[in-house]
């Protein structure tokens, strides 16, 4: 949903479509944190707070309430629909199409995450079918993110709203954006303008293309042989060098929200040991891995806050000076673990074996792999590379947590809230609860838990933070992932082929959702868009969520919500809106 950049379930992206595990194709792939994160624990000081009306980010006394019990409504929000809103058949947009996005979170076999839906109380039509009123049970700070991009569906394209597991396989019908969708293959996919949008900013082009290029060297070929007009590959000097010698080749480079990691998987195998993942984890020198693999790509420093980039809810110190080689063997010879007659650490007389999975392909990741392991087995770890293409990675594996190490890029949405549904006890993939649940490393701390939720449940961003950080260190003690660096985004583009605003959302957590604006320069009647990572199916509900690269090139480009992320990350309100949604607190 936490936006992976997304068998089993994924483990991902988007019911309110916020850590997009997405990728850069089978060179490099990323996992989305898309869902924003659900407050399933009551906020008793919020709920026994006067009422409150939040209009365009200001709040005020809302005249005439009283405060509810603190067992009924603690929050309502009521939406008012533009009356020009419709869907590309021209019919409207209602209540109706909110309650069949509610239905399908909630009851779609497979759903990859409830969060913040399950805290709905109630989803009812007001004054008309234009207006929703939503009541939550607790206070849920990032609502901004419920029906957001591409979390709203046409109640009347499905003949249950309740499930809707069995469709959206390889088309997707309706369209509330500039474009629509003709046709969808594993080939290629057609956009054509929506002709009853309702926004200005409407499709530019009469047809935009997207086809899929299997790595980054087939993207740079296809752009340098005007095959395709733009690519978003994962930035490294060995690609801008590539193009260098190309006057009309345009290179745009950003630094956002994407961030790579290591993640232990504890829920099983042998990270579920804490000495064990402890020991392992102290002996990755990661200033080492920055030098030798990071420095070469870009300018910058480790990342230090967790899973989280630079800004207001990020602490530098908490992921410093994890590397303690000495301190490694010390804690593993303490808990009774010695050296068999390879040389690898082991217990009981059992050895375990570490799976380091990464997407094949990938040559940064492959070539971690390759400096790494040597160096792990030399410490006494018995790892191996256990890799798989990324549909197996990220649509497979990563959700059923079959894996014991894994290595990925996640592309955060602006709200924290992705860390709730990627990082709290509830939201593990089980067997039991179908796999739902978007915490791929299995790993729970109920403090942790309790932080994050109470943190939804947080309006003063301050405090909100304090939340987050605190929940962050948990990470760090449990550890449940090391760090690597906050990932540049880069846009290549052939300017004798398309023009326009190109490059003005490239560091969106929507990515190049702008497409509509761009021109066609050389007159070919089209624009042609490489992507990195072909989806295998078209749900937004389900695992065919859980790449970055589905929901910008399906679910992204089709259908507005309440609210647009932006380039700055902020979140504005879209043209299917009326006015800006009433928030109460009760």
């Amino acid at each position: 949903m936490s936006t992976t950049r997304r068998g089993a379930k994924f483990a991902a992206l988007v019911v309110g479509l916020s850590l997009i595990a997405a990728a850069c194709g089978g060179d490099d792939e990323e996992t989305t944190t898309a869902t924003e994160a659900p407050a399933t624990t009551e906020a008793t000081e919020a709920t026994e707070a006067p009422a409150t009306t939040e209009a365009g980010g200001e709040t005020t006394e809302a005249p005439g309430t009283t405060a509810a019990p603190a067992e009924e409504a603690a929050m309502r929000i009521t939406y008012d629909i533009a009356e020009d809103a419709v869907w590309d058949d021209g019919s409207p947009i209602t209540v109706a199409d909110f309650k069949c996005q509610y239905d399908a979170v909630m009851g779609t076999v497979g759903s990859l995450s409830t969060t913040g839906y399950d805290q709905i109380l109630s989803l009812e039509a007001g004054e008309s079918d234009k207006q929703v009123v939503v009541e939550f049970k607790t206070v849920y700070a990032p609502y901004r993110g419920l029906f957001g991009a591409g979390s709203l569906l046409k109640a009347d394209a499905f003949e249950d709203c309740n499930d809707i597991s069995a469709d959206l396989q390889t088309e997707f019908t309706f369209s509330n954006r500039p474009y629509k969708l003709d046709s969808w293959d594993e080939s290629q996919s057609i956009f054509s303008p929506n002709e009853n949008y309702f926004g200005d900013d409407v499709a530019v082009t009469s047809k935009v293309v997207m086809v899929p290029k299997a790595d980054t060297e087939t993207q740079i070929a296809s752009l340098l042989a005007s095959e395709v007009d733009f690519i978003y590959p994962q930035y490294s000097p060995e690609t801008a060098a590539a193009v260098a010698g190309d006057a009309n080749v345009a290179v745009s480079i950003e630094f956002g929200g994407d961030f790579e990691a290591l993640y232990f998987q504890q829920q099983s195998g042998p990270f579920a040991d804490p000495v064990f993942r402890q020991a392992f984890a102290q002996s990755i020198d990661i200033e080492a891995l920055f030098q030798q693999i990071y420095v070469p790509i870009a300018d910058g420093d480790p990342l230090t806050c967790g899973p989280i980039v630079p800004g207001r809810y990020c602490d530098e110190t908490t992921f410093q000076g994890t590397y303690d080689a000495e301190g490694a063997v010390a804690l593993l010879e303490g808990d009774g673990w010695v050296k068999d007659g390879d040389g690898y650490w082991s217990k009981d007389g059992e050895t375990p074996e570490v799976r380091w999975m990464v997407n094949a392909g990938n040559s940064r990741r492959e070539n971690t792999q390759a400096y790494l392991i040597p160096l792990l087995q030399a410490a006494g770890f018995n790892v191996v590379a256990d890799n798989c293409e990324a549909e197996c990675v990220f649509q497979q594996r990563l959700p059923s947590l079959d894996y014991d190490l894994g290595m990925y890029i996640s592309t955060a949405p602006p709200d924290p809230a992705y860390l709730t549904a990627s990082f709290t006890c509830d939201q593990i993939p089980t067997e039991e609860n179908d796999f739902a649940g978007q915490n791929s490393q299995g790993w729970c701390n109920e403090e942790a838990t309790a932080a994050l939720y109470e943190a939804d449940a947080t309006i003063d961003l301050d405090a909100r933070a304090e939340l987050i950080k605190g929940a962050i260190a948990k990470m760090r003690e449990d550890w449940v992932l090391l760090p690597t660096f906050q990932f540049p985004k880069s846009g290549l583009y052939r300017t004798d082929k398309v023009g326009g605003p190109v490059d003005a959302d490239l560091n969106n957590f929507q990515a190049f959702i702008n497409f509509n604006e761009w021109t066609d320069v050389d007159g070919d009647g089209q624009i042609v868009v490489g992507a990195e990572q072909w989806p295998g199916c078209l749900n937004p509900i389900t695992e065919c969520a859980n790449s970055s690269w589905y929901v910008w090139t399906i679910a992204f480009p089709l259908v507005m919500g309440v609210y647009d992320t932006t380039a700055d990350g902020e979140y504005e309100l879209t043209p299917l809106m009326a006015s800006e949604p009433v928030v109460e607190i009760l």
